[in-house]
């Protein structure tokens, strides 16, 4: 009997829950502090020896990577894109910090051009806490990673059971294990017990459909996020288009409304000196573009969210500056 060779998937670590060391077993939230140093990728798969019967791991001589600017997630994109242009690697699974992790994934689902799984994981509790979420996390990260119906999904985030798109899902709760939830449209799949179970596939554009390009050493156009809420003050807008913003996003009030700032904005759209996208804090919903709130040269961000229509933004504004066409790119990726 011929026996089957083993999926090769690239480990590739950040900074994060997931492999930080607490002083003790009941050291939930203060282990940054705990002295100990996060585990390595060598350390991770050692103490999990389940996850060398599904797939022969080589851990990234790249890492740690960092994810904290935008910068960062750049030079990420370009190395997984590198990774998965090899015809010896079959996925990569990235481990990094719950807290931005569904903007690295977003990213590297509108950057990285492979139909190859991508697989980004973290952790509610450190590796050593009592119930910790991470090394079942990290070990359905690979069971993913390795089904043939991973593939053309673009990235995926798999956690706590569950399989979400990199556009769709959000982290929702600030401790709990049941954080990363697709509230509009759903979750993708499961990663059970028994194995691995998908129901349905992104329709919006990533991957190896996708038109943005990132190398090595791009610089990407700043974009700030607006919040609004009853005491938000004109002038916000003026004083980051001084900073260098090329672009704002709004997290709106209610279904895309700038509140104090609409005359502000209205401005500098209108007269091109930044390109503003209208999201909503909501959470939930679309921002449509034909209603009361859209003022001349405005975007609407659909169901996006805040950070990641940001990001979307910051790509679309490599390409052009025509509010028409970044609206098109909004609403197919």
């Amino acid at each position: 009997m011929v026996q089957r060779e083993l999926p090769r998937i690239r480990l590739l670590i950040g900074p994060g829950t997931l492999p930080s060391q607490g002083k003790g077993r009941l050291d939930f939230v203060r282990y940054r502090r705990s002295g100990r140093s996060r585990m390595t990728g060598q350390e991770l798969l050692a103490a999990l020896p389940e996850i060398a019967a599904l797939a022969r791991v080589e851990v990234d001589e790249g890492n740690p990577y960092e994810v904290a600017t935008l910068d960062d997630v750049l030079k990420l994109a370009v190395r997984v894109n590198e990774l998965l242009r090899l015809p010896e690697v079959g996925g990569v699974v990235f481990v990094q910090g719950t807290n931005t992790l569904e903007e690295t994934a977003y990213f590297l689902t509108l950057t990285v051009h492979s139909s190859k799984p991508i697989v980004v994981t973290g952790a509610q509790r450190p590796f050593t806490a009592l119930s910790t979420d991470g090394p079942v996390n990290l070990l359905d990260a690979f069971r993913v990673a390795i089904q043939p119906e991973t593939h053309g999904k673009g990235a995926l985030v798999v956690t706590n059971g569950e399989i979400n798109a990199a556009r769709d899902v959000t982290k929702t709760n600030t401790y709990h294990v049941h954080t990363f939830r697709s509230r509009d449209v759903g979750l993708l799949g499961y990663a059970d017990a028994d194995r691995v179970v998908f129901y349905r596939a992104p329709t919006r554009r990533h991957t190896i459909d996708s038109e943005f390009e990132v190398e090595s050493g791009q610089r990407l156009p700043r974009v700030d996020i607006l919040y609004i809420y009853s005491g938000a003050q004109p002038g916000l807008a003026e004083a980051a288009v001084q900073l260098g913003a090329k672009g704002f996003v709004v997290a709106s009030v209610g279904a895309g409304s700038p509140g104090n700032l609409t005359r502000e904005l209205a401005d500098i759209a209108a007269e091109g000196r930044a390109v503003v996208a209208r999201s909503s804090r909501v959470g939930e919903g679309r921002v449509i573009r034909d209603d009361g709130w859209q003022e001349p040269g405005m975007v609407a961000a659909d169901n996006l969210s805040p950070q990641k229509a940001a990001l979307l933004l910051s790509l679309a504004l490599t390409r052009t500056a025509d509010p028409d066409e970044i609206q098109r790119l909004f609403e197919q990726y």
